[in-house]
């Protein structure tokens, strides 16, 4: 990770001259993949989210302001409103999934799989039900393992705000899930 001054001075370039963009877009898009990711769960399209938050970032970069928080708080800021554009616009229509599918059937795990991802998808699942805040701090802890002080940037919240957002979502997962599912404290 860059230290703040030379993260600074790569904006500050990016937004003279689109071709300084570069080194940010380097820097920054295996995270933001990550994150999109860990929210749509389908490369095809983290990658079209992930595209489409570096070109608004690229089309707004003069509009940036520095805050005291990293640059990538702003890219997760447009990442997490590219995901729920994207459920928005796909409310309604329901997605097929056949994750057991590339798994090969002599496999003796194959029963074992399919039970841990169909419980990963229910609880993902229901991570998505979760108000915007608390499901954006479930998705930065339990997906992409940042630390609290980090959530807490990304978000523009203090730490003990995230902590308290992060307890709500895994009480609320707790209430809504069957107790099979054993959700530890964040």
């Amino acid at each position: 990770m860059p230290d703040r001054f030379e993260e600074r001075e790569l904006v500050e370039r990016a937004k003279l001259d689109p071709d300084a963009f570069g080194a940010l877009y380097d820097r920054y898009f295996p995270q933001i993949y990550r994150f999109a990711y860990s929210r749509v769960r389908d490369q095809s399209l983290a990658e079209d989210v992930t595209s489409e938050v570096f070109f608004k970032a690229l089309k707004n970069i003069k509009r940036y302001t520095y805050s005291g928080h990293p640059f990538s708080s702003w890219l997760y800021q447009i990442t997490l409103n590219a995901v729920a554009d994207h459920y928005r616009g796909a409310a309604g229509k329901e997605v097929e999934l056949e994750e057991g599918a590339s798994l090969p059937s002599t496999e003796p795990t194959v029963v074992d799989e399919v039970v841990r991802r169909d419980r990963s998808r229910r609880v993902w699942s229901a991570i998505d039900q979760l108000p915007k805040q608390q499901r954006a701090a479930m998705v930065l802890k339990f997906g992409e393992d940042r630390k609290i002080e980090e959530i807490a940037q990304i978000l523009g919240k203090s730490s003990g705000a995230v902590k308290l957002l992060l307890h709500r979502g895994v009480e609320r997962l707790r209430r809504e899930l069957p107790p099979e599912f054993e959700l530890g404290t964040p």
